[in-house]
């Protein structure tokens, strides 16, 4: 079976306490799912703050009261067709240069509540995501593999928490490349930028949204080919066992991120070197395409012949008048947002719901053909409404 899977969804609050504080309020568990099923049209979540105390409380609620089903292979299942992988992001510092984030994912609940227990030995504070843990990579790999979950690098190229976007060149210099099932790419990078790294070329990447709300969710997403929607079939996938495998992945056209480019915290500008031409003292941020053009083994990427194709797509709603009318309209017309943007409908038959113009804006924007201003310093890019 084809399957439209995002790994990494926080959660904003649960059980009436702040989770993710960054996050949205609205991104509740409940509204997460129903989002995800009904707006977004996945077939896989992955809840990111599932080991949080008062996410998992709420996880064990909603099995109790028959919402959420355990699948035989791993994972709980929503409303039967939305397989929800529980999971944890947690910080590690792995050099002088910085911290990094590393997705923790478990099959069931029993094993999320029992890394929650290793965690309280080494987090100050479980209650809240993305805490820092004072362990190494390769150990909280391993408490990870003990409970027969995988073990991600999240969002590894991004200036803040990104394992090889400050706070190391290689992989291999923080950990046994072994110990990772697979590699988040993150919003600004893309499989051609990454394959310029040789160790790269060893896993499997992922291309997931990293939800601070609900309409972030599956911006970025996988398909994935399974045989059923569980955890093992997942771990099959990432591992490329059997026949099970990441079709493709499907992501924001690099510059649309918000660290794509080195700029100016203050102006905006594209900068070269420090300080910046306009004398603030915000301070620069590095982008994902520079920090990869001075770290890269190679001057163009060379990809494993299994490696997944990279597809571009552009969201709905960075698609300059596509508003909330519209989007709701383009979803009663076509479903769910994930199959839409893999599958695009014909200019013809996005005309007959939003009218010729905007019909031609939302396909030169889904193929590539509208300018994008790029984005940097924590500001996404935009496309330029021509």
């Amino acid at each position: 079976m084809r399957a439209f899977a995002d790994f990494h969804v926080h959660t904003g609050a649960a059980n009436g306490r702040p989770v993710k504080m960054a996050a949205s309020h609205q991104l509740t568990v409940a509204a997460s799912l129903d989002w995800a099923i009904r707006v977004k049209g996945l077939n896989v979540v992955g809840l990111v703050d599932a080991v949080c105390d008062p996410v998992l409380e709420e996880i064990r609620d909603l099995c109790r009261a028959g919402h959420l089903v355990p699948v035989p292979g791993g994972g709980l299942m929503y409303q039967a067709s939305l397989l929800v992988v529980l999971g944890a992001e947690v910080e590690i510092r792995v050099s002088e240069h910085g911290a990094a984030h590393f997705g923790c994912w478990l099959p069931t609940v029993e094993a999320a509540a029992d890394f929650q227990m290793w965690l309280k030995t080494v987090q100050s504070n479980t209650g809240l995501s993305s805490q820092v843990a004072r362990t190494e990579p390769t150990r909280l790999a391993d408490e990870v593999h003990a409970r027969d979950g995988l073990f991600v690098v999240h969002h590894a190229f991004t200036p803040f928490k990104g394992l090889l976007g400050s706070a190391a060149a290689r992989v291999a210099d923080v950990m046994p490349l072994e110990v990772v099932d697979a590699v988040e790419l993150g919003l600004s990078a893309d499989a051609d930028m990454a394959d310029r790294l040789k160790e790269m070329r060893e896993f499997t990447f992922l291309s997931n949204s990293d939800a601070h709300s609900l309409p972030s969710i599956a911006r970025e997403f996988n398909v994935l080919a399974l045989r059923e929607l569980s955890f093992a079939e997942i771990q099959a996938a990432c591992r490329r066992l059997g026949g099970r495998a990441v079709l493709a992945n499907l992501g924001l056209y690099p510059p649309l991120g918000k660290y794509y480019r080195t700029r100016c915290r203050s102006c905006g500008a594209v900068v070269a070197s420090q300080p910046c031409a306009c004398g603030a003292d915000a301070g620069i941020v590095q982008g994902v395409w520079d920090r990869i053009e001075a770290i890269a083994d190679d001057d163009s990427p060379v990809h494993p012949p299994w490696r997944a194709p990279y597809r571009y797509i552009v969201p709905l709603s960075f698609v300059p008048g596509v508003g909330p009318r519209t989007y709701a309209k383009l979803l009663d017309a076509f479903g769910g947002e994930a199959p839409l943007l893999f599958d695009p409908p014909s200019e013809q038959a996005i005309a007959e719901v939003v009218g010729e113009k905007l019909a031609a804006r939302i396909v030169a924007a889904l193929s590539g053909r509208l300018p994008v201003s790029p984005g940097g310093a924590g500001r996404y890019g935009r496309i330029e409404d021509v």
